[in-house]
């Protein structure tokens, strides 16, 4: 697997970003879906990473720059015939160890609090996450989860 900055032109992580704005739209109210698009990817305060096992896109993960000292992890997604592979776990290490080398000492997240949301809420628990309130310009939502991990040097 290798998991490289993706400059996002290609059609393989536009469709990948799509299924998964699709996905929580279907799981999630409109206001409580706070995936983004392709285009808001784009900013200059995201980076996103997309892992390859050749020409074959398995998932990918962003992390956006909240300040100088914390991040968001965005965009976390794994191609349906990927899933159970590792691909999140590996793409979810390179950014804590992006995060850390950019100097952050905590990285955020919001998911979903539903079921559908399980697996994503135990990959995040596994590596040291903890409940917390909102964050950033998040606001109490039933259907969000908040978390964050202290990060050390």
């Amino acid at each position: 697997m290798e998991i490289r900055e993706d400059d996002l032109t290609g059609k393989e992580i536009a469709n990948l970003l799509q299924e998964h704005l699709d996905d929580m739209h279907e799981t999630s109210p409109p206001e409580s879906a706070h995936a983004l698009g392709l285009e808001a990817l784009q900013s200059s305060d995201i980076t996103l990473w997309s892992a390859w096992n050749d020409d074959v896109l398995l998932g990918c993960g962003a992390l956006k720059e909240l300040d100088s000292y914390s991040g968001e992890v965005k965009s976390m997604r794994t191609a349906k015939d990927h899933r159970g592979k590792g691909v999140a776990s590996k793409i979810l290490e390179h950014m804590i160890k992006e995060a850390q080398r950019r100097g952050y000492k905590v990285l955020n997240l919001e998911t979903g609090s539903m079921v559908e949301f399980t697996p994503a809420r135990t990959l995040y628990e596994r590596y040291g996450f903890e409940y917390c309130g909102p964050f950033a310009d998040y606001t109490e939502d039933p259907n969000s989860v908040f978390m964050t991990k202290k990060l050390v040097d």
